[in-house]
């Protein structure tokens, strides 16, 4: 029995590190942007992104962090926060970086999924006409997945 306990313990706070590690990192990236002429924010995390070359737009003026955003998808109401969008009237873009910091991609994946599909189905009664794209930045290892 008391091995359950310390497991429920242990597993209890793994979990507690997990969020305030994931947390943390997201405030971070708020701060993140590329200027054109270079990367601001963390140096630690811009090193890391610097080799992802869309990210230099994705990630500039036309972006914005902490995004509201709220709707009805198929009779559900939805409120949420995309952490990262992009907007390019111009060139009718937009594209939504959604960060992950688990360490196990494949543990939540369909729900990041169901998650980022409510946020394109959101976006496409917002921005008639726009080419819309959802990504991952799966920030333990800085890749870069499409998801929509």
């Amino acid at each position: 029995m008391t091995n359950k306990i310390q497991d429920l313990i242990n597993a209890k706070s793994r979990q507690e590190y997990a969020t305030t590690a994931g947390r943390a990192m997201h405030t971070q990236m708020q701060h993140i942007f590329y200027t054109g002429h270079g990367w601001v924010g963390n140096a630690n995390i811009t090193k890391r992104i610097s080799g992802i070359s869309e990210l230099m737009e994705y990630m500039g003026v036309l972006s914005r962090t902490e995004v509201p955003i709220a709707g009805t998808v198929n009779g559900k109401f939805i409120s949420r926060r995309i952490d990262r969008l992009y907007v390019n009237n111009d060139t009718k873009k937009v594209v939504v970086l959604d960060y992950k910091t688990d360490a196990d991609k494949n543990l939540f994946y369909k729900k990041y999924c169901e998650q980022l599909t409510e946020y394109y189905e959101l976006l496409k009664q917002i921005y008639k006409g726009f080419n819309i794209e959802c990504k991952i930045l799966w920030l333990g290892d800085f890749t870069l997945e499409n998801i929509i």
